[in-house]
């Protein structure tokens, strides 16, 4: 699901009452007419994603960019279209309208993470990169960014950024397992294996339902000669009814091959 977290005040954008016009200029009314029509349909834009009602929102946010209003409302309805087209999996049209949310407004900083997010769905690694190091730049402290970078960077084999990225990340949220794991798989493909051993069991400890976190820790005891410990990783992989059919099959397959030698 991707997320719409806006960086506006839209308490004060889109107030809910219009002051009486005090004009009888016809160019001056039919602008205050469309003012009025904007600030309705991005009430009830934002209230159809607040229901996840993403056609009835994509349907109010087009026509808000129909009425081309001016900044900053016309980056948010497109930041919002493009919110409601990625979760109705009209990804390229997602890209769009969020590409377009950051030419108007360059330090729409949530439309850079929801772009990367769309970008990586749908395997556009190179505008991920290039959003995602431009995210950076806008916001070097921001825990969002080094971790956004550094899904691009495992996903496209930069590991040096990936493994310092996360690193980073770490090192002001210790407790995040996704980020653990995800380090340690970067530490994997790199052959460090010691360390991706000790962040894959950080993951796992933080939590223990992250079968996925302990099959990959089962796979680099493996590769250590540790086949007790990795069997008893994949076994517990294997044992979890929660975990996906798939991996449990994997985990099982594993398991047994260990015990058979």
């Amino acid at each position: 699901m991707f997320a719409a977290c806006g960086s506006f005040a839209r308490a004060q954008m889109y107030p809910h009452a219009t002051p009486a016009p005090r004009t009888t200029s016809v160019p001056e009314l039919r602008a205050l007419a469309t003012g009025r029509e904007v600030v309705e349909r991005f009430h009830l834009g934002i209230a159809a994603e607040q229901r996840a009602d993403w056609p009835e929102a994509a349907a109010e946010f087009e026509r808000i960019i129909a009425l081309d209003p001016g900044e900053p409302q016309n980056s948010t309805a497109r930041y919002d279209l493009g919110i409601a087209y990625a979760n109705m999996r009209r990804l390229d049209d997602a890209a769009r309208q969020l590409q377009s949310a950051i030419a108007r407004d360059p330090g729409f900083l949530a439309a850079m993470a929801n772009l990367i997010a769309v970008d990586l769905s749908r395997g556009d690694l190179r505008d991920a990169r290039a959003v995602a190091d431009r995210f950076v730049a806008a916001a070097p402290d921001s825990a969002r960014a080094l971790y956004d970078r550094g899904l691009v960077a495992l996903r496209s084999g930069d590991m040096v950024t990936a493994r310092n990225d996360f690193g980073q990340f770490l090192q002001a949220n210790p407790k995040y397992a996704y980020a653990h794991y995800n380090l340690g798989l970067a530490q994997t493909k790199t052959s460090d294996y010691a360390s991706a051993e000790r962040e894959f069991q950080l993951a796992v400890d933080l939590a223990p339902q992250y079968s996925r976190a302990r099959f990959a820790l089962g796979t680099v005891l493996l590769r250590e000669g540790k086949r007790a410990q990795a069997r008893a990783a994949f076994a517990t992989v294997a044992g979890d009814s929660a975990t996906d059919p798939a991996l449990r099959n994997l985990a099982v397959a594993m398991r047994d091959a260990i015990k058979s030698r």
